[in-house]
């Protein structure tokens, strides 16, 4: 076998320019589907830390009844469930603020002192709101990295002063956190698409708005819980304590992610099809190469049929050649591809990881795309008679 295989080396290193160019149209059908493929799974994986990161793991709990509470009650209620683990109101309100006589369009959010562990929050500089805040309104918020870098040129901004119009007031508050939400990848490639977050004490925003309704209450719950049944039982208690029916709307916001993850897939697969459809063409290119390479070696071949080689040996030799040039065009297409997410990753900052069982699967995908295109060239060169092929010149 493994004299084949240096047989099979030897020949197609005879042809350098002809074998290059067989090999680059493997290696670009396997880098192809190899960045398609990182990319995908990088996207699922960014997109699950940022679903994470703005409390989007768990449940979130919204008025289908706009007659309906959706208060500090029914919140104490899910709180008493024990597979809860914790529970936060949400008022959101989109906004503006003025600062250096700008104004600004932001995404405004009412929350409560448990923000860092309910939504993930992570905290730059600064503090959290706390419980004077919340029980005394206090005029207090807190904003993004983000926002901060882009208008005042600094991260740390904690004691400076915006003016923010909630519910129709306009007063001025004092930031005393800065934020880093999740990895703020939403934010940083969708750029000005996205309004900035800014976060004030959930009291505050309510007593603006004259309302004492949340616009949401998020859920936190541990990872092996079922969702479905937590939905029901969350539904029924709040609807047991004040009579109200089909009031309340439960969004999975895990499920909604898995759904997120499936069209990635969907897009991933039709992208990844499209490379694998290059391989064809580069195993049809193979196909050529090797029957041009049966006519160049037909007295070889004869002369190797007249001294007791075997038909079996023939064909062997050819389907080997046909395979080690895929395999090594698969080898050259693995370290383009994983060249390209490298530096691409470099120069947007994210982390790649090597997607092992990838490389695996397009390593043995480019040997069998050679095997397979190499059968009837190795067929047609062990069936040459060695009388005829003797003759040819």
């Amino acid at each position: 076998m493994l004299e084949i295989i240096w047989k099979s080396l030897r020949g197609f290193l005879k042809n350098k320019g002809r074998t290059f160019l067989t090999l680059l149209g493997i290696s670009v059908g396997v880098a192809a589907v190899i960045i398609t493929m990182s990319i995908s799974n990088l996207g699922k994986q960014a997109l699950g830390e940022e679903i994470d990161s703005l409390g989007m793991g768990g449940l979130s709990i919204s008025l289908n009844d706009n007659n309906a509470p959706l208060t500090v009650s029914e919140l104490n209620e899910i709180e008493e469930i024990s597979s809860v683990k914790s529970a936060m109101p949400l008022v959101f309100e989109t906004s503006t603020v003025y600062f250096h006589n700008q104004t600004l369009p932001v995404c405004l959010f009412g929350i409560d002192r448990n923000a860092e562990s309910a939504i993930s929050l992570k905290l730059l500089y600064g503090r959290f709101f706390n419980i004077g805040d919340i029980a005394s309104y206090s005029k207090v918020c807190m904003v993004d990295s983000k926002f901060a870098e882009t208008n005042y040129g600094t991260e740390n901004i904690t004691g400076k002063t915006i003016t923010i119009n909630n519910g129709g007031n306009t007063d001025k508050y004092e930031i005393v956190g800065i934020l880093k939400t999740g990895s703020g990848l939403i934010q940083n490639v969708m750029g000005s698409v996205i309004p900035d977050f800014v976060y004030i004490p959930y009291s505050t925003m309510q007593k603006n708005m004259s309302s004492n309704n949340f616009t949401q209450i998020v859920i936190k719950t541990g990872d092996d819980e079922s969702y479905e049944a937590l939905s029901e039982e969350v539904v029924q208690k709040i609807e047991r304590g004040n009579n109200y029916k089909n009031a309340y709307n439960v969004n999975n916001l895990a499920k909604q992610k898995d759904t997120l993850d499936g069209i990635i897939d969907i897009f991933s697969l039709v992208l990844s099809a499209i490379g694998a459809v290059s391989l064809v063409v580069a195993g049809m290119n193979i196909m050529n190469v090797m029957l041009v390479s049966v006519k160049e070696r037909t007295r070889e071949i004869g002369i190797k049929k007249a001294i007791g080689a075997k038909n079996s040996m023939i064909a062997a030799e050819f389907l080997a050649e046909s395979a080690v040039i895929s395999l090594f065009g698969g080898l050259f297409g693995i370290i383009l591809g994983n060249a390209v997410i490298y530096i691409g990753g470099a120069i947007s900052g994210l982390t790649i990881v090597p997607q092992v069982d990838i490389i695996v699967i397009m390593l043995i995908f480019s040997a069998a795309i050679g095997a397979l295109f190499g059968i009837y060239p190795s067929l047609k060169a062990s069936k040459l008679r060695p009388v005829d092929a003797l003759r040819y010149y």
